[in-house]
């Protein structure tokens, strides 16, 4: 199950460094992008969601500050021509496109003139807009080798297993056990997540160490082809079937925010990935589904009655008909700003007409008009895209798997974002981040032109 070498034959490709002057692309730093990434990382998962910096609101989680710092670091690097990463790097383009759309909307939303709370929701917007291109950009243009992305990769897995650990416990102790995990020095803004009821049989949502139950079970779906992807290909046999029991808790987790989101999210990542996977291969995991069934109706007996009732009764779910009753206004705030909208994040919860919008894409055609879907939808389209152009380039098993689980993540990412504001959910948004910069490392690694692969530094020349 594992590669067949120690490391990928690209890594062991000289990086030119100046004129005639040559390193090893294995050389890392004591102090690189993929361990700040990992920092960022352990910061996401494990903490709380809700838990920031004090004194400041939701974007100061620990996590989203470094993101923040990535940003300015790369924009930092762009200004050297030492630093300058050698050769085009499409993503960085799609990413441009979405923050002219953001600053585009954002302009239209001063020129009408805003109340307070709607002018420091969007200056809030803009600020997690920046952290949202830091993750992704550093991904990108950051990562030295496929080894370091390996480890990336890894150390998501992994935290993601944990995260998943979380929610069942918190699913079988009937306890927020997120509580504990709350640090001296920080403060949690708005409380935690806590428990929603669901269902008519006294069952019980949770997030995990997510902000919303809804997030928690795309977040693990989205984490579970890559799961198994780290148990086929990691190195060594203790990495796989720590990999392995990860990839089995994210999938036993899922079903304990009782979401039709997640239950979906999770189908249509396995769905993506069974066409590149070995009919052997395809076997073992029919049987480790059936385990995990069995796994879930011992942990929590009910669970998947309630969710099997959920799906057939959507006629008469009154979550459903919220969504659908949102179409009105909708299109009356459409109507009065089609192209650019009302500005990022400006459309509030209202008590009186309960203005909240379970749909990412009709929340983005409101907030951000025609030109801000688009931008959204292109940058899902690009990241797909460049997945797939580094597949049809790969020759090793590895590379291929890799790119099809970055394929499944974006696919599912598009459609939750019809279930629920997938993008105001910071570990969620974070997560997506990631996994679209990394499209772009992949199309990077798979480069036919040796100095685009193999993040050189621009010469002196």
């Amino acid at each position: 199950m594992s590669t067949d070498t120690v490391s990928h034959p690209v890594d062991l490709e000289p990086s030119l460094l100046d004129r005639h002057i040559y390193s090893s692309r294995r050389y890392r730093a004591p102090l690189d992008v993929v361990t700040v990434l990992t920092v960022t990382v352990v910061l996401l998962y494990v903490l709380p969601g809700t838990l920031i910096v004090p004194n400041l609101t939701y974007a100061g989680r620990p996590a989203l500050l470094l993101a923040l710092l990535m940003f300015a670091w790369w924009c930092l690097a762009r200004l050297s021509p030492r630093l300058l990463m050698v050769g085009p790097q499409p993503i960085r383009w799609f990413l441009g496109c979405y923050l002219v759309a953001n600053l585009l909307s954002y302009i239209a939303g001063l020129l009408r003139g805003l109340p307070t709370q709607e002018a420091n929701a969007q200056n809030f917007a803009m600020l997690q807009l920046a952290e949202f291109l830091g993750a992704a950009l550093i991904v990108a243009d950051g990562v030295q080798n496929w080894e370091r992305l390996n480890r990336l990769l890894r150390i998501m897995v992994y935290c993601g297993g944990f995260m998943a650990v979380v929610g069942i416990a918190q699913a079988t102790l009937k306890m927020d056990v997120s509580q504990y995990l709350v640090i001296p020095g920080l403060e949690v803004k708005g409380g935690l997540a806590g428990f929603g009821l669901r269902g008519d049989e006294g069952q019980f949502r949770v997030a995990g160490t997510t902000t919303h139950y809804i997030e928690f079970s795309a977040v693990v779906a989205m984490m579970v082809p890559f799961a198994i992807h780290v148990a086929r290909f990691a190195k060594t046999r203790a990495q796989r079937w720590l990999a392995a029991m990860c990839a089995f808790l994210l999938a036993i987790a899922n079903p304990m925010s009782i979401s039709r989101t997640g239950i979906v999210a999770l189908a249509l990542a396995l769905l993506i990935m069974v066409p590149i996977w070995s009919w052997r291969l395809r076997y073992t995991f029919m049987y480790l589904g059936v385990s995990a069934v069995v796994a879930i109706m011992m942990i929590k007996p009910g669970v998947l009655g309630t969710i099997k009732a959920m799906f057939l009764n959507v006629g008469v779910d009154p979550s459903i008909e919220g969504r659908t009753n949102d179409y009105a206004l909708v299109e009356h705030f459409f109507q009065q700003r089609p192209w650019l909208g009302r500005g990022p994040r400006t459309l509030l919860a209202d008590p009186v007409r309960d203005t909240i919008l379970d749909n990412q894409w009709l929340y983005t055609l409101v907030t951000g008009g025609i030109i801000g879907v688009a931008a959204l939808l292109l940058l899902h389209v690009a990241a797909i895209t460049l997945a797939s152009i580094a597949l049809r380039r790969s020759r090793r098993e590895e590379d291929r798997h890799l790119c099809v689980a970055l394929i499944s993540a974006q696919v599912v990412a598009v459609v939750v974002g019809g279930t629920f504001d997938s993008l105001y959910y910071t570990t969620f948004a974070i997560t997506l981040a990631l996994l679209a910069g990394m499209c772009g490392t992949v199309w990077r690694f798979t480069h036919p032109a040796r100095t685009i692969r193999t993040a050189t530094a621009r010469s002196a020349s």
